[in-house]
């Protein structure tokens, strides 16, 4: 496995691979590797020669600096993870590699950002755009592996690399999930053991959301307030950003329930931010 950190020596390797018609699958990260991570490298291992990952803790996409600096890094046990599943190129650049002195270019999206995350999080997927767009042009992947959890940032990657023209596919994988449910995310380890059973508050409400809709519930208002009786009843939830059920595509709320609806939900549990969605599309009666 080789460990890159210089712009220039990655797209060398890059250019080198596709003289040999060798296929590119990259997964962005930002470390602290875990199996939601795991299951991108396996599926890009499936369909590509070589796949490279990348560990970088992008720090224009953080609103508050408190929450970039407790983000959980461990870079030595990343490596570790990443040779052993077999990863060909860790490209681990640092930030002054990504954003020497003089940056002043950015991307960003119009609507897409604005509901959800983007509401209560101003620039950050300004950030995301703009180090994705940075990462795909520096790595010239012929497929990106993106998971379901972050369902906002696949949809605006998505319509970020079709609306630029760039020549390189999107993968989004569904939700890699603990065994009681708690969807995988490298911030869940900094969560107390009465936190880690308070969040779970979201799954439940995943699946009495489901309930209700295969039941015949279809009021997005009714499925929004359920959502929150049960996350409310959780003492370590010390803030609800959003409930909201949102077009899949648009990402704008919807009245109703169809097969294009998606539940959205982001909270705080302690001082952790957590989030997850669903799909009801399956329990359509």
């Amino acid at each position: 496995m080789k460990i890159v950190s210089v712009v220039e020596e990655m797209k060398h390797i890059s250019r080198s691979l596709h003289v040999e018609n060798k296929s590119i699958g990259f997964v962005p990260t930002m470390g602290a590797l875990h199996d939601g991570h795991l299951s991108l490298i396996k599926e890009a291992a499936k369909y590509n020669d070589y796949v490279v990952v990348s560990i970088f803790i992008n720090p224009i996409q953080f609103d508050e600096k408190k929450d970039l600096l407790a983000y959980p890094a461990d870079i030595l046990r990343d490596l570790e993870i990443a040779k052993k599943i077999g990863v060909s190129v860790v490209f681990k650049p640092t930030v002054n590699e990504m954003y020497p002195s003089g940056f002043c270019t950015f991307v960003d999206t119009e609507g897409l950002p604005q509901n959800l995350c983007g509401s209560n999080r101003s620039g950050h997927f300004k950030g995301v755009s703009t180090v994705v767009v940075k990462l795909f042009n520096i790595v010239k992947p012929e497929i990106a592996y993106f998971g379901e959890k972050d369902f906002q940032q696949a949809v605006i990657v998505t319509r970020l690399v079709k609306d630029l023209g760039m020549d390189v596919k999107i993968a989004v994988l569904p939700t890699v999930r603990a065994d009681d449910g708690l969807a995988l995310s490298s911030r869940n380890v900094r969560l107390s053991g009465l936190e880690r059973g308070d969040a779970l508050c979201l799954f439940e409400a995943i699946k009495n959301a489901k309930m209700l809709v295969a039941s015949g519930v279809t009021d997005a208002t009714s499925i929004k307030k359920s959502c929150l009786r049960i996350i409310n009843a959780k003492k370590s939830v010390k803030k609800v950003d959003y409930v909201s059920v949102v077009n899949r595509d648009t990402l704008l709320d919807v009245p109703f329930i169809d097969e294009s609806a998606l539940l959205a939900m982001a909270i705080w549990v302690g001082e952790t931010r957590l989030i997850d969605n669903c799909s009801f599309a399956e329990c359509i009666v």
